[in-house]
């Protein structure tokens, strides 16, 4: 399991990309971030992911986990690989 990649739920609809770089950054270098968003609308879903490059920094960044932000308490957990359908 890849512990540097973490979900990250229950976002405002308005950050972005940037935003998570901007949230996410302080803790660490960031491999890649991505905020999921509908392929028509192309709104966000309000979730994501970040990448860190290393395991520590993304351990150390699950303490943003329930940290208000834009008014919504933010959901950070440890990525689970996708399921099949």
């Amino acid at each position: 399991m890849n512990n540097k990649k973490l979900y990250v739920g229950n976002l405002p609809y308005s950050i972005d990309k940037d935003g998570l770089l901007g949230l996410f950054g302080e803790y660490g270098d960031i491999v890649d971030a991505v905020v999921i968003t509908d392929k028509y609308t192309k709104r966000s879903k309000g979730f994501g992911f970040v990448e860190f490059a290393d395991d520590d920094a993304a351990k150390k960044a699950l303490e943003l986990n329930e940290k208000e932000v834009d008014g919504r308490k933010i959901v950070v957990n440890v990525a689970r690989p996708p399921q099949e359908r």
